[in-house]
């Protein structure tokens, strides 16, 4: 049996490994585990995990994971023992989430969802791991007027021939594929469902609202807003919300969970602390609204802080003010 390791750390796959959310999380597994990485880079980049590729238990696979995965044959995979230890967890974050490029990857999109789903989902049936998938609020569907927070026992209108699907009904998919395996093989498949998180390591210059914000006030440069005055948002640390991934991995809960900050914060108010923050003289400009950024409602968390005793704890202020700090000391290699 896979499930309990052979040595005296676990070994635990995460998929979209290199990107924003993948990398903290990554950085915080290895804390007590060894840790298997995986991305294709449409997403990620190979800077967020420099800093971890000398850990001697960190290693990393450029691999698409829409593709079949079997780690026995990756022989860099051999000082993990695999073979004989498998994986006990997997993190499945792999997805494009481009604002800008969303259209032209809508198709990888749908890929990531759908068979890159159902690739871990058969590795966790193989070894008997837990498995869980990084849903998104996308579920619920856009605000309604008469509905401000999402609880998980609801569901929202969805149009699943719509511009936006491949990534919309592609979560919905992904977690019909998480219950059903859960239900009919009894793997223990959980499902996180993700409100917007910021943070270090945001890419920039592809409508990310908030990492732009900060680079653009450091610049001097107009901060653009994709929509009007009205947007307005949940945004969540990223320490928090990593925090309450592996929460929810390490209990006997399955969720579907609910993850972000109750708290609803105007973009245009964000925007104007970072200018303050920044001591910037930048303005603030509205453009339309990106495909893939519509608004949407806020999480009601009450399972999560029951269930696991979880609450995002990173005021706004403060997150931002780390988020600045992190752009200022990484100039030169995010390249402003």
């Amino acid at each position: 049996m896979f499930d309990q390791p052979i040595f005296e750390k676990p070994n635990i796959l995460v998929t979209g490994g290199a990107g924003f959310l993948g990398s903290h999380l990554c950085e915080t597994l290895l804390k007590s585990a060894k840790v298997i990485c995986v991305d294709n880079f449409v997403s990620g980049n190979q800077r967020n995990i420099e800093h971890l590729l000398p850990n001697p238990d960190f290693i990393f696979l450029r691999h698409d994971i829409a593709m079949p995965l079997d780690l026995e044959t990756f022989p860099e995979l051999e000082r993990f023992k695999v073979r004989f230890q498998g994986v006990q967890e997997i993190y499945h974050l792999a997805c494009p989430t481009s604002p800008k490029d969303f259209e032209a990857q809508r198709v990888a999109t749908l890929h990531a969802n759908a068979y890159g789903s159902i690739n871990v989902l058969h590795l966790a049936h193989r070894y008997h791991a837990k498995v869980l998938l990084a849903s998104s609020s996308v579920v619920y569907g856009s605000r309604r007027p008469n509905v401000r927070y999402h609880r998980e026992d609801e569901f929202g209108p969805l149009d699943p021939t719509s511009p936006r699907a491949a990534y919309d009904e592609g979560k919905r998919f992904a977690e019909a594929a998480f219950a059903t395996y859960r239900q009919q093989y009894g793997v223990q498949a959980k499902i996180a469902r993700i409100f917007r998180t910021y943070g270090p390591r945001q890419r920039l210059r592809i409508g990310e609202m908030v990492a732009d914000f900060i680079v653009h006030a450091l610049e001097g440069k107009p901060l653009v807003i994709y929509g009007d005055e009205t947007f307005a948002t949940s945004l969540t640390y990223v320490d928090d919300l990593v925090a309450g991934l592996v929460q929810l991995m390490a209990s006997d809960e399955h969720g579907p969970m609910n993850f972000g900050s109750p708290d609803e914060y105007r973009i245009v108010d964000v925007a104007n602390l970072i200018i303050q923050l920044t001591g910037s003289v930048s303005t603030v400009r509205f453009e339309p609204p990106l495909l893939f950024m519509s608004a949407l409602g806020l999480p009601e968390i009450t399972l999560a802080r029951e269930l696991l005793g979880w609450t995002p704890i990173v005021r706004l202020e403060d997150g931002l003010r780390r988020s600045i700090d992190y752009s200022q000391a990484h100039r030169s290699l995010l390249g402003y």
